[in-house]
């Protein structure tokens, strides 16, 4: 005799249940949830069980809560390759995402023990440490950080940091191409510093992507730091079976 199967925790029905009104489009990026005590008359659950569903959402992405404003629907993510050195603005210029950015800092700095490592500097080099923010149709999504050497790059400070990337700065200025880059992706939590320029909750998930440069002849020329929204971005990339 056939055994019936478990049927799904209640929390799971309904989790599946909002997923796929808003894979159908009937809920849209953006549009905020009815609130918790309405939400769960609708489907007949106490607060309790509508609250696991909605962390649940919420854990994937899908959902994002908003303190004192409520629960929203998460936009979609942009997927972003990690195959290829593409600029920030070339990535996305032909996208339904308008890019732009904003100068934060830009500071001469002594390269400390790391950075020296990576650029092949001595310690206590003079640097150029530049912090620039990114944004997609006006809404904060990276928070860039990139150091170049002030002997490889003199008065690099003195360009049109938030109008140019740095790689065409570089070529255009400098004669420097930079052909290949060493790149390290992990999740880290927000600090409160990032956390304000990126519009986000403090520990709040974001994807650092760590870079080293190198120019046409394999010198290191760029290291950098970037913090890209959690919540905004989904990294892709492509691979052949040996």
């Amino acid at each position: 005799m056939a055994q019936n199967k478990p049927s799904l925790p209640l929390y799971i029905q309904i989790a599946e249940n909002l997923l796929k009104q808003i894979e159908q489009g009937e809920l849209t990026p953006g549009q905020a949830l009815p609130p918790e005590r309405s939400l769960s008359k609708t489907l007949h659950v106490n607060r309790v069980t509508l609250r696991q569903a909605l962390q649940m959402l919420e854990a994937q992405g899908l959902l994002i809560r908003k303190q004192g404003a409520g629960t929203f629907v998460a936009e979609s993510k942009v997927e972003w390759p990690v195959a290829t050195l593409a600029p920030f603005t070339k990535n996305r210029q032909h996208s339904i995402y308008k890019p732009g950015v904003h100068l934060i800092s830009v500071e001469q700095r002594m390269a400390t023990i790391t950075v020296a490592q990576k650029l092949h500097l001595s310690i206590s080099a003079p640097i150029y440490q530049i912090q620039r923010l990114r944004t997609m149709n006006q809404q904060a999504s990276v928070l860039e950080e990139f150091t170049v050497s002030v002997q490889r790059f003199p008065n690099f400070n003195q360009h049109a940091l938030a109008e140019h990337t740095i790689y065409a700065i570089m070529e255009t200025e400098y004669g420097v191409t930079v052909t290949r880059a060493q790149r390290s992706l992990e999740a880290v939590p927000a600090t409160a510093y990032e956390a304000q320029w990126l519009g986000v909750e403090p520990s709040a998930p974001l994807l650092l992507e760590e870079r080293v440069g190198f120019d046409q002849t394999g010198q290191p020329v760029e290291y950098s730091k970037d913090r890209y929204r959690g919540d905004r971005f989904r990294f892709m990339t492509e691979t052949t079976i040996a």
